[in-house]
């Protein structure tokens, strides 16, 4: 039987903290696999659609939806871009990215339906530190959401400001 090791008296035990990836840490080239995936469900689309006010009957009128070429109701794609962005966060921006920049080349190839799992793949295609800002640097990434069936339904480049791992342990410190 393991012994779980107990902190002597006035020692705190070690704290790890879950994060992002710091802009040093991102290699160009690798593709990064975000899971779990997400199962999209006919209340996360209502939902989302009708919170950003989006009246397109795509999205909310079966009847109607069944009468175009699709045949049925498409999830809302701004949910989708949005959805397959945050997959991405636990493992590359949490806590290490300052700002997002931009979002650029944003298509749907193949529309995502109400029981469909996203899977997001992100691939950094260019880093470079920043003119202006020490200890911080752009990311550029190209995300890619498909559906479980591995069909790519979502692409976008995205451009975020990141922190350098020394830069951000010593903002931290002076704060």
């Amino acid at each position: 039987m393991t012994q779980i090791p107990v902190p002597s008296p006035g020692h705190a035990p070690p704290l790890i903290e879950q994060r992002g990836l710091y802009f040093d840490e991102l290699d160009l080239g690798v593709t990064y696999a975000h899971r779990p995936g997400r199962t999209v469900t006919e209340t996360d689309n209502v939902l989302f659609t009708t919170m950003t006010m989006n009246t397109q009957p795509l999205h909310l009128d079966a009847a109607w939806s069944a009468q175009q070429p699709l045949g049925q109701r498409l999830i809302n794609s701004m949910f989708t871009l949005a959805t397959m962005v945050g997959q991405s966060v636990t493992q590359l921006t949490q806590g290490t990215i300052i700002a997002q920049l931009g979002l650029t080349d944003v298509s749907f190839p193949h529309p995502l339906f109400h029981g469909d799992t996203l899977y997001t793949e992100t691939v950094v295609l260019e880093k470079r530190l920043s003119a202006t800002r020490p200890g911080q640097g752009i990311a550029v990434m190209k995300h890619t959401g498909r559906n479980q069936h591995m069909v790519a339904v979502a692409v976008a480049t995205r451009s975020a400001l990141m922190w350098t791992e020394d830069a951000h342990k010593a903002s931290r410190r002076l704060s």
